[in-house]
Protein backbone atom coordinates (compact mmCIF):
# COMPACT_ATOMS: atom_id res chain seq x y z
CA UNK A 1 0.00 0.00 0.00
CA UNK A 2 2.84 2.50 0.78
CA UNK A 3 4.53 1.63 -2.43
CA UNK A 4 1.48 2.06 -4.11
CA UNK A 5 0.72 5.46 -2.77
CA UNK A 6 3.99 7.02 -3.44
CA UNK A 7 3.59 5.90 -7.16
CA UNK A 8 0.67 7.70 -7.56
CA UNK A 9 2.81 10.67 -6.11
CA UNK A 10 5.51 9.99 -8.23
CA UNK A 11 3.21 9.35 -11.35
CA UNK A 12 1.09 12.79 -10.22
CA UNK A 13 4.48 14.56 -10.34
CA UNK A 14 5.02 13.06 -14.05
CA UNK A 15 2.00 14.26 -15.24
CA UNK A 16 2.71 17.83 -14.13
CA UNK A 17 6.57 17.89 -15.41
CA UNK A 18 5.02 16.75 -18.07
CA UNK A 19 2.86 19.41 -19.10
CA UNK A 20 6.05 21.80 -17.90
CA UNK A 21 7.87 20.12 -20.78
CA UNK A 22 5.07 20.87 -23.13
CA UNK A 23 5.30 24.40 -22.11
CA UNK A 24 8.98 24.51 -22.78
CA UNK A 25 8.86 22.36 -26.28
CA UNK A 26 6.33 25.26 -27.61
CA UNK A 27 8.14 28.15 -26.27
CA UNK A 28 11.28 27.01 -27.94
CA UNK A 29 9.54 26.60 -31.20
CA UNK A 30 8.44 30.44 -30.55
CA UNK A 31 11.89 31.24 -29.56
CA UNK A 32 10.17 32.89 -26.19
CA UNK A 33 11.48 31.85 -22.48
CA UNK A 34 9.17 29.05 -20.56
CA UNK A 35 9.82 30.80 -17.35
CA UNK A 36 7.48 33.65 -17.44
CA UNK A 37 4.39 34.36 -18.73
CA UNK A 38 1.49 32.33 -18.59
CA UNK A 39 0.14 29.71 -20.72
CA UNK A 40 -2.07 30.55 -23.68
CA UNK A 41 -4.03 28.51 -27.08
CA UNK A 42 -1.48 28.65 -29.48
CA UNK A 43 -4.51 28.82 -32.20
CA UNK A 44 -6.37 32.14 -30.82
CA UNK A 45 -3.42 33.24 -27.99
CA UNK A 46 -6.41 33.14 -25.53
CA UNK A 47 -4.96 33.03 -21.78
CA UNK A 48 -5.86 29.48 -20.59
CA UNK A 49 -7.06 29.29 -16.95
CA UNK A 50 -6.08 27.04 -14.33
CA UNK A 51 -8.67 24.40 -15.23
CA UNK A 52 -7.93 24.55 -19.00
CA UNK A 53 -4.14 23.26 -17.76
CA UNK A 54 -5.16 19.98 -15.39
CA UNK A 55 -2.61 17.80 -16.94
CA UNK A 56 -3.98 14.91 -18.85
CA UNK A 57 -7.87 15.46 -17.07
CA UNK A 58 -8.40 18.93 -19.09
CA UNK A 59 -7.35 17.23 -22.34
CA UNK A 60 -10.13 14.97 -21.56
CA UNK A 61 -12.83 17.23 -20.48
CA UNK A 62 -12.53 19.21 -23.36
CA UNK A 63 -13.12 16.87 -25.44
CA UNK A 64 -9.23 17.60 -26.90
CA UNK A 65 -10.47 21.00 -28.14
CA UNK A 66 -9.59 24.68 -26.84
CA UNK A 67 -12.22 26.00 -24.68
CA UNK A 68 -12.38 29.27 -26.34
CA UNK A 69 -12.16 28.96 -29.99
CA UNK A 70 -12.98 24.99 -30.63
CA UNK A 71 -9.70 24.42 -32.42
CA UNK A 72 -8.06 21.02 -31.45
CA UNK A 73 -5.72 20.26 -29.01
CA UNK A 74 -2.29 18.42 -30.62
CA UNK A 75 -2.22 14.52 -28.82
CA UNK A 76 1.04 15.68 -28.07
CA UNK A 77 -0.03 17.37 -25.06
CA UNK A 78 -1.59 14.94 -23.05
CA UNK A 79 0.85 11.70 -24.48
CA UNK A 80 3.99 13.88 -23.09
CA UNK A 81 1.83 14.03 -20.13
CA UNK A 82 1.50 10.65 -19.66
CA UNK A 83 4.69 9.30 -21.05
CA UNK A 84 6.15 11.73 -18.00
CA UNK A 85 3.81 10.21 -15.60
CA UNK A 86 5.08 6.59 -17.12
CA UNK A 87 8.24 7.23 -16.86
CA UNK A 88 8.52 8.25 -13.31
CA UNK A 89 6.71 5.81 -12.05
CA UNK A 90 9.06 3.09 -13.65
CA UNK A 91 12.17 5.21 -12.22
CA UNK A 92 10.78 5.06 -8.78
CA UNK A 93 10.12 0.90 -9.30
CA UNK A 94 13.29 0.36 -10.51
CA UNK A 95 15.72 2.98 -7.56
CA UNK A 96 16.88 4.82 -10.76
CA UNK A 97 18.48 8.12 -9.49
CA UNK A 98 17.46 11.89 -9.30
CA UNK A 99 19.69 12.48 -12.12
CA UNK A 100 17.84 10.11 -14.56
CA UNK A 101 14.69 11.79 -13.53
CA UNK A 102 16.24 15.02 -14.83
CA UNK A 103 17.82 13.66 -17.70
CA UNK A 104 14.53 12.32 -19.07
CA UNK A 105 13.11 15.84 -19.08
CA UNK A 106 16.10 16.55 -21.48
CA UNK A 107 15.00 13.30 -23.44
CA UNK A 108 11.42 13.63 -23.70
CA UNK A 109 12.34 17.30 -24.90
CA UNK A 110 14.48 16.34 -27.42
CA UNK A 111 12.66 13.22 -28.94
CA UNK A 112 9.29 15.50 -29.43
CA UNK A 113 11.15 18.12 -31.00
CA UNK A 114 13.66 16.28 -33.53
CA UNK A 115 10.05 14.27 -34.37
CA UNK A 116 8.52 17.94 -35.03
CA UNK A 117 11.58 20.04 -36.12
CA UNK A 118 13.87 17.74 -37.26
CA UNK A 119 16.31 19.14 -35.21
CA UNK A 120 18.03 18.69 -31.75
CA UNK A 121 18.12 22.23 -30.06
CA UNK A 122 21.61 23.25 -28.40
CA UNK A 123 19.07 24.59 -25.63
CA UNK A 124 18.51 21.26 -24.45
CA UNK A 125 21.52 19.14 -25.13
CA UNK A 126 24.38 21.58 -23.80
CA UNK A 127 22.25 21.86 -20.66
CA UNK A 128 21.76 18.00 -20.68
CA UNK A 129 25.64 17.72 -20.99
CA UNK A 130 26.26 20.43 -18.20
CA UNK A 131 23.87 18.69 -15.86
CA UNK A 132 25.68 15.11 -16.62
CA UNK A 133 28.88 16.38 -15.69
CA UNK A 134 27.95 18.19 -12.98
CA UNK A 135 26.66 15.09 -11.52
CA UNK A 136 29.26 12.71 -11.74
CA UNK A 137 31.50 15.34 -10.31
CA UNK A 138 29.54 15.82 -7.43
CA UNK A 139 28.24 12.48 -7.00
CA UNK A 140 32.34 11.36 -7.18
CA UNK A 141 33.75 13.39 -5.07
CA UNK A 142 31.20 14.15 -2.55
CA UNK A 143 28.92 11.57 -2.28
CA UNK A 144 31.51 8.67 -3.63
CA UNK A 145 28.75 6.52 -5.54
CA UNK A 146 31.81 6.51 -8.42
CA UNK A 147 34.92 5.60 -8.43
CA UNK A 148 37.66 6.65 -10.87
CA UNK A 149 37.28 3.45 -13.10
CA UNK A 150 33.28 4.04 -13.61
CA UNK A 151 33.93 7.18 -14.43
CA UNK A 152 36.75 6.59 -17.08
CA UNK A 153 34.45 4.32 -18.58
CA UNK A 154 31.41 6.66 -18.82
CA UNK A 155 34.34 9.22 -20.60
CA UNK A 156 35.47 6.59 -22.89
CA UNK A 157 31.50 5.68 -23.86
CA UNK A 158 30.60 9.08 -24.27
CA UNK A 159 33.30 10.13 -26.79
CA UNK A 160 33.53 6.40 -28.19
CA UNK A 161 29.80 6.84 -28.97
CA UNK A 162 30.00 10.43 -30.50
CA UNK A 163 32.74 9.43 -32.24
CA UNK A 164 30.75 6.84 -34.23
CA UNK A 165 28.14 9.08 -35.14
CA UNK A 166 31.11 11.59 -35.87
CA UNK A 167 32.62 8.97 -38.80
CA UNK A 168 29.01 8.84 -39.96
CA UNK A 169 28.50 12.34 -40.43
CA UNK A 170 31.69 12.53 -42.03
CA UNK A 171 31.62 9.64 -44.36
CA UNK A 172 27.74 10.76 -45.86
CA UNK A 173 28.77 14.28 -45.23
CA UNK A 174 26.12 15.19 -43.45
CA UNK A 175 23.55 13.18 -45.81
CA UNK A 176 22.85 10.14 -43.44
CA UNK A 177 22.93 11.94 -39.89
CA UNK A 178 23.79 15.36 -38.09
CA UNK A 179 25.37 16.87 -36.19
CA UNK A 180 23.01 17.26 -33.45
CA UNK A 181 22.96 13.39 -32.86
CA UNK A 182 26.57 13.16 -31.96
CA UNK A 183 25.78 15.75 -29.68
CA UNK A 184 23.19 13.52 -28.57
CA UNK A 185 25.81 10.17 -28.62
CA UNK A 186 27.93 11.92 -26.44
CA UNK A 187 24.75 12.41 -23.39
CA UNK A 188 24.15 9.04 -23.89
CA UNK A 189 27.38 7.54 -23.50
CA UNK A 190 27.34 10.12 -20.19
CA UNK A 191 24.24 8.12 -19.21
CA UNK A 192 24.74 4.66 -20.13
CA UNK A 193 28.12 3.29 -18.95
CA UNK A 194 29.77 0.28 -21.58
CA UNK A 195 28.46 -1.81 -22.58
CA UNK A 196 24.65 -0.30 -22.43
CA UNK A 197 25.24 2.09 -24.58
CA UNK A 198 25.46 -0.48 -27.25
CA UNK A 199 22.69 -1.96 -26.25
CA UNK A 200 21.12 1.47 -27.10
CA UNK A 201 22.73 2.38 -30.22
CA UNK A 202 21.64 -1.24 -31.78
CA UNK A 203 17.86 -0.99 -30.90
CA UNK A 204 18.54 2.59 -32.25
CA UNK A 205 19.18 1.32 -35.70
CA UNK A 206 17.18 -1.42 -35.32
CA UNK A 207 13.99 0.43 -34.42
CA UNK A 208 14.93 3.08 -37.14
CA UNK A 209 15.24 0.88 -39.35
CA UNK A 210 12.00 -1.27 -39.51
CA UNK A 211 10.33 1.75 -38.86
CA UNK A 212 11.43 3.23 -41.69
CA UNK A 213 11.05 0.42 -43.79
CA UNK A 214 7.45 0.75 -43.09
CA UNK A 215 7.16 4.40 -43.64
CA UNK A 216 8.54 3.57 -47.05
CA UNK A 217 6.22 0.73 -47.68
CA UNK A 218 3.13 2.54 -46.78
CA UNK A 219 4.35 5.82 -49.36
CA UNK A 220 4.77 8.19 -46.51
CA UNK A 221 8.51 8.73 -46.86
CA UNK A 222 10.82 7.46 -50.29
CA UNK A 223 14.31 6.49 -49.34
CA UNK A 224 15.49 10.23 -50.08
CA UNK A 225 13.17 11.58 -47.95
CA UNK A 226 14.81 12.84 -44.57
CA UNK A 227 14.06 11.04 -41.22
CA UNK A 228 14.97 12.56 -37.70
CA UNK A 229 17.28 10.25 -35.64
CA UNK A 230 16.87 11.71 -32.19
CA UNK A 231 13.75 9.72 -31.56
CA UNK A 232 15.53 6.48 -32.13
CA UNK A 233 18.15 7.33 -29.90
CA UNK A 234 16.20 8.37 -27.21
CA UNK A 235 14.04 5.04 -27.28
CA UNK A 236 17.10 2.97 -27.34
CA UNK A 237 18.01 4.61 -24.13
CA UNK A 238 15.14 4.37 -22.27
CA UNK A 239 14.74 0.69 -23.19
CA UNK A 240 18.82 0.30 -22.47
CA UNK A 241 18.20 2.07 -19.07
CA UNK A 242 15.62 -0.91 -18.12
CA UNK A 243 16.46 -3.63 -19.64
CA UNK A 244 20.18 -3.26 -20.89
CA UNK A 245 21.47 -5.66 -18.60
CA UNK A 246 18.92 -8.53 -19.37
CA UNK A 247 19.65 -8.23 -23.05
CA UNK A 248 23.46 -8.21 -22.60
CA UNK A 249 22.84 -11.40 -20.53
CA UNK A 250 20.50 -13.15 -23.19
CA UNK A 251 22.88 -12.00 -25.81
CA UNK A 252 25.66 -13.85 -24.28
CA UNK A 253 23.45 -16.81 -23.39
CA UNK A 254 22.97 -17.17 -26.89
CA UNK A 255 27.29 -18.26 -27.10
CA UNK A 256 26.62 -21.01 -24.13
CA UNK A 257 27.30 -23.93 -25.02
Amino acid sequence: MVNLFFSSLIFLLGLIVGSFLNCVIYRLEENKSFLKGRSYCPHCKHILNWQDLIPLLSFLFLKGRCRYCQKPISLQYPLVELVTGLLFVSFFIFHFSFFIFLIACFLIIIFVYDLRHYIIPDKIIYPAILVSGIWYLVSSIFLGLYTKYEILNTIYSAFGAAAFFLLIVLISRGKWMGVGDIKLAFLMGLVLSPPKILVALFLAFFIGAIIGVGLIISGKKTLKSEVPFGPFLVTGTFIALFFGEKIIQCYLNLFKI
